[in-house]
């Protein structure tokens, strides 16, 4: 039962998490009071990922830091400049929506990036790690590249930032990791039903994101159909870029997991808080959007991306095989 239960729930997350942006649109008030669950919701996920965290992976990705420094780099060179381009290039004009755009490029990757690495069983310790120098980062880098890219000023109080980070990544990460050193030996069952606790922790996030958003959603019913498009594209392309990236420079298949979605989603729940404060509602439009867009991507690449891959190895072994005979 528990394992039909867990194909049910993560072979088809993707749908899942569609429908419940569909039912929380249509009912955003009944939902409303899940509203601050998304934080916990998403330090829950991490802490189970800590739970099943290599130990001996997490020493390597800190000892050899490579990987990590490049995939960041590329983040803040590629996933902006696609940012910059799609938003002219779809919405010249329309200046707060190119601004609401581009900052959900410019702000540190997104907490969802390290649970779908682990989920395309892609290296998590160097997803963490990444996460950890975006977020160093990008309370610095944000201000400036708004500044010069649309002569918006929104300014990112570090603080918070880093904290927001320790408090949702680091510190729920670290207590698994505690907890499986503890316990190492009674996990067994824990871990069985791991995928089943983020799959729903993850559709709760989904339904308290977009209840909160409904309104500011519906009133700007005319733009969804171009902005989603622009946005599948904001996330697609360089999810494909950070692959190609990533294997250009030698790293390992795991670690090019883990940097597509490093290059693919960012943090656009922070995107949409400054958008709100520092340039106008409309501008915040673009980040929730996202935010439904690549919860709904990043889930549906991460279930399919192991059993596409075996069942392309296998066709291209029949293929050698019916070569030789």
């Amino acid at each position: 039962m528990l394992s039909i239960l867990q194909v049910i729930l993560t072979r088809f997350l993707a749908l899942w998490i569609l429908i419940a942006a569909y039912l929380a649109y249509l009912f955003p008030e009944q939902l409303l009071f899940l509203k601050n669950w998304t934080s916990p919701s998403l330090a829950f996920i991490l802490f189970c990922m800590g739970i099943t965290l290599s130990r001996e992976s997490l020493k390597q990705v800190v000892s050899r830091p490579r990987n990590a420094l490049l995939g960041v780099l590329g983040k803040w060179t590629f996933t902006l400049g696609i940012a910059l381009v799609l938003a002219f290039l779809f919405f010249d004009g329309h200046a707060d929506i190119q601004a609401g755009i581009i900052l959900a490029s410019s702000v540190p990757s997104g907490t969802s990036a390290n649970l779908y690495t682990f989920m395309a069983g892609g290296t998590l310790a160097l997803s963490v790690m990444m996460s950890a120098v975006d977020t160093l980062i990008g309370p610095f880098l944000t201000p400036l590249i708004m500044k010069f890219s649309v002569g918006s000023v929104v300014p990112v109080a570090f603080l918070p930032v880093f904290l927001q980070m320790v408090y949702v990544v680091l510190l729920p990460i670290a207590l698994g990791l505690w907890v499986q050193w503890k316990w190492e030996q009674k996990l067994g069952n824990v871990r069985r039903v791991i995928p089943i606790l983020s799959s729903v922790a993850l559709i709760i996030v989904d339904l308290a994101v977009v209840s909160s958003a409904q309104k500011s959603l519906q009133e700007n019913l005319d733009i969804l159909p171009l902005l989603f498009l622009c946005l599948f594209l904001q996330i697609t392309i360089p999810m494909a870029v950070g692959y190609g990236y990533a294997a250009r420079l030698g790293m390992p298949e795991p670690d090019r997991r883990a940097v597509v979605y490093e290059f693919g989603i960012c943090n656009t729940a922070l995107a949409a808080l400054l958008a709100m404060d520092h340039i106008s509602p409309i501008a915040a439009v673009p980040a929730v959007a996202n935010m439904i867009t690549n919860i709904s991507v990043g889930a549906l690449i991460a279930v399919s991306w192991e059993p596409l891959r075996k069942r392309l190895l296998t066709s291209r072994e029949g293929s050698t095989y019916s070569t030789k005979s």
